[in-house]
């Protein structure tokens, strides 16, 4: 099985792309999605024991919990030291299920991918892009968002550059969405190519 880790900075178009390659078969493990049950379920409550206040009606405040970590290195180490091994947990019980499944490509739809170091873990690297322009006026359309929350957010990402240098595909977002599906497309030829030869 080859295992694809998808990533991109915020605003540039990245959980879209993962839908393409869910439209072409490929299962998509969102690490997002599971930090979404992490705060929804029986883990919230050792959040709350971190932070408390967070938690309301049994959910983890997202908004609450980012205003008590952004801007806070230490307590965003904390959080992350709770969070990253439980969606690691998830992620290792997706990839067996996959492979009982008889699927031969993965992906993981992962944000942080480099900042965590899960580059280490896949077999190839799809970045997603923009033109910061592009991505600035994506964001700040986003409910609730301001310059200063984006530039938070930025401080805690790998410059978009880096990320493009460090991938082994580019998704270039801003071009309309037929632009992007055939990028895609042809990724996964290649990608198909290359594990039907490792087999």
């Amino acid at each position: 099985m080859l295992t694809i880790g998808l990533t991109g900075s915020i605003g540039m178009g990245k959980t879209t792309t993962a839908d393409m390659f869910r439209a072409e078969g490929v299962p998509v493990y969102d690490s997002d999605r599971a930090v979404h049950e992490i705060y929804s379920g029986p883990d919230a409550a050792r959040i709350e024991m971190l932070f408390p206040g967070t938690l309301v009606d049994g959910v983890v405040d997202r908004a609450k919990l980012a205003a008590r970590v952004l801007g806070d290195p230490e307590a965003l180490r904390r959080l992350e030291a709770l969070v990253h091994p439980i969606v690691l947990e998830k992620r290792k019980a997706f990839v067996e299920e996959r492979r009982r499944a008889g699927d031969r490509l993965v992906l993981f739809d992962i944000p942080l991918l480099f900042e965590t170091g899960g580059d280490d873990d896949v077999d190839a690297i799809v970045v997603v892009t923009a033109p910061r322009a592009v991505q600035r006026e994506r964001v700040l359309a986003r409910p609730g968002m301001t310059e200063e929350k984006f530039a938070a957010i930025l401080a805690k990402q790998i410059p978009d550059e880096e990320k493009r240098r460090r991938a082994d595909f580019v998704v270039h977002s801003d071009r309309g969405p037929d632009f992007a599906r055939e990028q895609v497309r042809l990724i996964l030829k290649e990608l198909r190519s290359r594990e039907a030869k490792a087999r």
